[in-house]
């Protein structure tokens, strides 16, 4: 029988890293490293890992932010105009940790494509898109949805009438004779 060669695999993301060592005359060795000493890691990773726990707190006090501005909660008084400015502000709270999260996915992902057409990169090396980049996305951009959404719901202060209305067209009480020009 021939000898099998042991196939390895490296999956990469933000947070861990993963080898897996299939040997098919022995058993399978994973092997998951979790990034515990970030000295080690890549700049731009520990940067991309920052922009997105910095994204994920900033999303995360717009919401609260925002919840204080429904009109169900009795957080900053029963006028109405405060509570709608309290929401726009959440709103822009979450489109701020909105575009965070979605700078560092697309960073990760612009490195990923860099080193996948590199010619220089060994070829066990080579990463591809998984399915948390793509749900990351998604959420970013239902996030700055979201936080657009509210952003531009905040009523004006007082609405202005381009028209003048009906009654204050005349003064005076109407006249019973036809009035021609």
């Amino acid at each position: 029988m021939a000898n099998l060669v042991p196939v390895a695999g490296i999956f990469l993301s933000h947070w861990h890293r993963r080898f897996d060592h299939r040997d098919y005359s022995t058993a399978v060795e994973d092997v998951c490293t979790s990034g515990h000493n970030i000295t080690a890691l890549d700049s731009s990773l520990q940067a991309t890992r920052a922009l997105m726990i910095v994204g994920i707190i900033v999303s995360i006090a717009g919401l609260g932010v925002a919840c204080m501005g429904m009109k169900c909660t009795t957080c900053g008084g029963s006028d109405k105009l405060r509570k709608s400015r309290i929401a726009m502000t959440g709103g822009i709270i979450l489109l701020v940790g909105g575009l965070c999260a979605i700078v560092a996915c697309s960073w990760f992902a612009h490195n990923v494509i860099r080193a996948f057409y590199n010619p220089y990169t060994p070829v066990n090396t080579k990463f591809e898109f998984g399915a948390a980049i793509f749900i990351a996305w998604g959420g970013s951009l239902l996030d700055v949805l979201g936080g657009a959404m509210l952003a531009a719901s905040c009523p004006r202060k007082k609405q202005v009438s381009k028209y003048p209305s009906m009654g204050s067209s005349r003064s005076g009480p109407p006249s019973s004779t036809k009035e021609y020009v």
